[in-house]
């Protein structure tokens, strides 16, 4: 089996690539990202590619499988730069796969791609409209209903979508930590037992998952005969007890107005890289159901949702990263991508 994988270099590319290079059924891996990373795991070679602008199909020809996995997160306060990267560059992406005759497509969306329900915990057939005012959540909706189209227009193609919570690992925490806090948070309160008390937005329930869990959820997409959709979350949910627990701090429910608001002051002075919306799409998310994945392919987490956000978080205190660019350690927060369109955007592949 022969898997091209799109994005192949950010955080879960990484572990998708490790996944699909350890199974006996996958013969051979094209990872196609912007910059050709210094990382040679079995069977796999990389080609360089930039979805905005360059012709896709001559790597996706003679694939069984496209996963599809670039993203860009920011600039937050431009949207319309996301949105050429994450939502024109995917439809170029799935264009190209049918054109080449590609037997199956596995898009990894995300649970953002939800409508909201805070509080609540839903299977796959809860809608994606998500909240329209975070982009992030606008690109991933916007997809879900591009893949709907495209499943009728190629019902030769086999399409599995992947909507996993949100996804941590140690070698992720260089590149979260640019993505989301930016140079002004300093590296010794990640550590657990820093803080004495840890303010948390009132009714606060999110799950994590490891990097690894997710890469495996991937493997399984691609080689077996999956179709539609698939949440992919670890264990437990974590809450204000469980988040205090996991920093060694008293949490201290607060109400989310003024956390917003203090959010959207520090994104327009620009001291954090993450706005106001993305927080606002966080806190209106509801749990997933992961009972299908689990039942028909056999999934299950090895590791906790609580253990990977630990990962991550010493990860970013101790500037822990992967050969490749979007997990490079060592450059500076808040510093652009290396690359062409360093000066606009910071992507995930």
């Amino acid at each position: 089996m022969r898997v091209v994988v799109l994005g192949a270099t950010g955080n879960i590319g990484y572990s998708a690539v490790k996944a699909l290079s350890s199974a006996a059924d996958v013969t051979e891996i094209v990872g196609v990202a912007r910059r050709l990373p210094d990382w040679s795991p079995p069977r796999t070679r990389f080609v360089a590619a930039d979805v905005t602008r360059d012709d896709l199909t001559p790597h996706l020809q003679g694939a069984d499988v496209a996963i599809l996995l670039t993203w860009s997160f920011h600039p937050t306060r431009d949207p319309v730069s996301t949105w050429q990267v994450n939502v024109l560059g995917t439809i170029r992406a799935l264009e190209a796969a049918a054109e080449a005759g590609v037997g199956a497509v596995v898009y990894v969306s995300s649970v953002g791609a939800y409508s909201p329900g805070p509080g609540r915990t839903v299977d796959e057939s809860w809608p994606t409209h998500s909240l329209p005012t975070a982009a992030y959540g606008r690109e991933k909706s916007y997809l879900e209903r591009y893949l709907d189209a495209y499943e009728l227009r190629h019902p030769q193609i086999r399409v599995a979508r992947l909507r996993p919570s949100f996804v941590f690992q140690r070698a992720s925490g260089s590149e979260q930590r640019r993505i989301f806090a930016g140079p002004l948070l300093p590296a010794a309160l990640l550590r657990r037992g820093r803080l004495p008390v840890v303010p948390v937005p009132s009714g606060l329930r999110f799950q994590a998952v490891h990097g690894d869990d997710v890469g495996e959820a991937l493997r399984l997409l691609a080689t077996r005969d999956a179709r539609g959709a698939y949440n992919v979350a670890g264990d437990p949910i974590i809450d204000a007890a469980g988040l205090g627990d996991l920093m060694g701090a008293r949490p201290v429910e607060v109400s989310h107005a003024p956390v917003v608001m203090a959010l959207g002051v520090a994104s327009r002075l620009r001291l954090v890289p993450a706005d106001e919306g993305l927080l606002r799409l966080f806190l209106s998310l509801p749990t997933m159901e992961t009972s299908r994945i689990r039942d028909e392919l056999g999934w299950a987490p090895r590791v906790t949702g609580v253990a990977a956000l630990r990962e991550a978080l010493d990860g970013m205190a101790e500037g822990a990263g992967a050969p490749t660019a979007p997990l490079q350690p060592g450059r500076a927060v808040g510093a652009p991508e290396p690359g062409p369109h360093a000066a606009s955007t910071t992507r995930k592949e």
